[in-house]
């Protein structure tokens, strides 16, 4: 999903460069960033502090791509949500079975 924002924010106007663009791909690479910061820690109170991290996130994300088909900066955000709810299923998952190791 990562590369699905990267290739949707570069026909993004220029004057998005520091805002909207900036801050997508900041929400997007910070969702596999915090999984992986999550699973290398011991705790599992402090693995599902950095999923949920990634949770917020990854709704953060979608409200980016509502925003951005409102500005119609992209032709339809329907590719980047299913994306983001496939990512959503994973992560939820990740999360669960996480918690039933507490």
């Amino acid at each position: 999903m990562v590369l699905q924002v990267y290739k949707a924010t570069q026909t993004f106007p220029k004057t998005e460069v520091y805002g909207l663009t900036s801050q997508m791909r900041r929400a997007a690479v910070s969702i596999p960033a915090n999984i992986a910061e999550g699973f290398t820690r011991y705790g599992i109170k402090d693995k599902l502090k950095f999923y949920n991290i990634a949770e917020g996130s990854l709704e953060e994300l979608k409200y980016y791509f509502i925003l951005s088909d409102d500005l119609d900066y992209i032709d339809s955000n329907a590719e980047l949500m299913r994306a983001a709810e496939q990512v959503g299923r994973l992560l939820n998952g990740l999360i669960h079975s996480t918690r039933r190791r507490l």
